[in-house]
């Protein structure tokens, strides 16, 4: 009984619990059974109870009746009223998303004309204002209370939750801690999750303190109100801080400090929390800015499996430490080396997850609507192979940036796979997001094509961020090796390097430390004898060994190193055989002499097979070669999805 009073006192139907909340003291009253007790009095004891819950029960009445609309069991009915706080762009997304539900959505927004207006009621007021969230409350017989933005005013919000009793999701101390980028940084600290290095800043003092600990450059940011780039500025030296510190309003509005993070990609997920604490997240997406503005974001993001398995690890950690329900945004910065660092958090939908509108099979937006209601979350995996969003970013003031962005919408309504969002702003500005495109493909490649064609400047940010995080992986593994090679390759004869250089430029792609040299079983005995008793030493994982004509090199390597070799049989220039005899004389070799080998001239697999023989030890080696077969596999479907769209006949046309 104990039990189901409780269940009673905390259910999700706020109407149900204000008439219970004034009797929550009842078990108080009645003595609970106690195991000194004998079994009569405990009967007569749980007895009266049953007959206290059953008063209270009675007394309920009509709001006990299951309501007809309801869809969850726990949940509040599709009845119930969703009260937002904001108006904005992201009201308008989710009041459309909650309008296909059923759900009723009223908003309270400063702006006479909010974009949300055009599927919510708008009422005018600001979200800030205590008594104006009140009466939004009362006036509109909100059940849940939920934001679209941030920077609102807790105490206010606070207040409301104690004069009429309105659920909000997410919870209050949870805006708080977020509102507050210092405080924030804090409570993610201290639940283990990873992050920059970061400090206090108070005084003078306290920053060039900072760079003597973190050097230069470092980051100084504003602890509240920052967003869009708003509220940052790169400190390079000791003479930038008195303009960096005026820049931010002075060190009463409250700065701290971050160790600069040398990333080579950011990346964001959307993580939806449940009223019960489940997580649930989207695809890892990276993110290009553009004036500290989100330019493009690209789902999934272009890393090996492994980073996207952690960054969910991250995102889904940082959201578990937070209270209430709903959408949130989880930005992140990933290291060349593979470190992920949290960078911030938002309580809401975010521009990094518009592309789940079109691209996974339950909205960011809807999402958010099942979760402050209670509702069962809904699936979030991509229903494409690829899913880019394209902001409509103002590029002029007026007349001419409203044309310059109908101008890139035509191209999109021409593109297949295009679906233009437009979010009714009135007038343009420079910078101010007015829409955006989201791109969907079966390919990463098909939608990179669609992207170039619709913002050149956007594919090249995408593959030039491809680059630099190819780039600063090798490096990585250059550095662990210490720059020595980890792969060596050998033949008989420079003749052949034709085959053999096919097996380098693998490695070369893998970012593999090689060595490439001529070692002849029977012209220099002594260097292959040498070579292969060295070689471990010097550092070498694998050797890959050509073999042409009488094809000992692998075998007589084999016997003489603890490395693995794998063999390339070769067909040598002006040769009779075609290079099976070499095939047959390694495939031959003695028990206790084991060798590899491929088909015959393709060294590209020997390449590939010595980087698999790395990734067993390697975790960003292993990363790499993830990403090498989802490309092919990538490769398969566009090439599939291209012949099934035009045809047999003009496919090869």
């Amino acid at each position: 009984m104990t039990m189901l009073l409780t269940m009673l006192l905390n259910g999700t139907n706020p109407k149900l619990n204000r008439r219970l909340a004034d009797l929550a003291g009842i078990t108080s009253s009645v003595p609970l059974p106690n195991t000194r007790h004998t079994a009569t009095a405990k009967r007569h004891q749980a007895a009266q109870l049953a007959r206290r819950v059953s008063a209270i029960v009675a007394a309920a009445g009509p709001v006990m009746e299951k309501d007809v609309t309801s869809v969850s069991a726990t949940g509040l009915p599709r009845t119930a009223v969703v009260g937002v706080l904001g108006g904005g762009q992201l009201g308008r997304m989710m009041a459309l998303a909650a309008a296909n539900m059923g759900v009723r959505l009223k908003c309270l927004d400063p702006t006479p004309d909010a974009p949300a207006a055009v599927a919510a009621e708008h009422v005018q007021g600001h979200f800030r204002d205590a008594a104006a969230i009140e009466d939004f409350v009362k006036s509109k017989g909100v059940d849940v209370l939920t934001m679209e933005i941030e920077h609102i005013n807790t105490d206010a919000l606070m207040q409301a939750a104690s004069d009429v009793k309105v659920d909000i999701e997410p919870s209050p101390a949870t805006i708080r801690v977020i509102q507050d980028k210092f405080a924030q940084k804090q409570h993610f600290a201290a639940h283990g999750v990873p992050l920059p290095q970061f400090r206090n800043i108070k005084c003078r003092g306290c920053m060039e303190g900072t760079g003597k600990a973190f050097g230069y450059p470092f980051m100084l940011k504003a602890k509240r109100l920052a967003y869009d780039g708003r509220g940052n500025y790169v400190v390079h030296s000791e003479a930038d801080i008195d303009s960096a510190v005026a820049a931010l309003g002075g060190y009463e509005a409250g700065l701290y400090a971050e160790r600069f993070a040398p990333f080579v990609k950011e990346l964001a997920v959307m993580v939806v929390r449940s009223r019960d604490g489940k997580v649930v997240s989207y695809p890892i997406v990276e993110t290009i800015h553009k004036n500290n503005i989100c330019h493009v974001t690209e789902a999934p993001a272009d890393v090996p499996p492994a980073v996207h398995v952690k960054a969910r690890e991250v995102a889904e950690k940082a959201i578990s430490c937070l209270e209430g329900a709903g959408i949130f945004g989880v930005e992140m910065f990933l290291l060349g080396d593979g470190t992920l660092l949290l960078n911030e958090v938002a309580p809401r939908p975010h521009n990094s997850g518009h592309y789940t509108m079109d691209g996974c099979v339950t909205s960011q937006f809807e999402n958010h609507v099942r979760a402050v209601l209670g509702w069962p979350l809904g699936e979030t995996r991509l229903t494409s192979g690829c899913a880019i969003m394209l902001n409509l970013l103002g590029e002029a003031d007026g007349d001419e940036g409203v044309r310059l962005a109908h101008d890139l919408m035509a191209k999109a309504y021409n593109t297949p796979g295009c679906k233009v969002h437009w979010y009714g702003k009135d007038g343009m500005k420079v910078g101010r997001k007015v829409g955006h495109i989201n791109i969907l493909a079966a390919s990463r490649e098909e939608a990179r094509a669609k992207l170039g064609a619709l913002d050149p400047a956007g594919l090249a940010a995408l593959q030039r961020s491809s680059a630099a995080y190819a780039a600063a992986s090798a490096a990585a593994t250059s550095d662990a090796s210490g720059g020595r090679p980890l792969v060596g390759i050998i033949m008989g004869s420079d003749s052949d390097l034709a085959t053999m250089k096919a097996a380098a430029a693998v490695l070369e792609e893998f970012g593999v430390p090689l060595e490439l040299t001529v070692v002849s079983a029977h012209r220099t005995p002594e260097r292959m004898f040498e070579y292969a008793r060295s070689a471990h030493s010097r550092g070498l994982k694998a050797i890959i060994a050509g073999a042409g004509g009488a094809a000992h090199l692998p075998g007589m390597v084999a016997a003489m190193t603890p490395l693995p070799v794998i063999g390339v049989p070769v067909k040598p220039s002006g040769a009779h055989l075609d290079g099976l005899d070499a095939l047959l004389s390694i495939v031959q070799m003695p028990k206790g002499v084991p060798v590899a080998t491929v088909a015959i001239g393709n060294a590209a697999n020997a390449g590939l097979l010595a980087v698999r023989i790395l990734a067993a030890h390697d975790p960003r080696m292993l990363d790499r070669m993830l990403t090498y077969q989802q490309g092919m596999t990538d490769m398969v479907l566009g090439k599939a999805a291209k012949l099934e769209e035009v045809g047999w006949a003009a496919y090869k046309a």
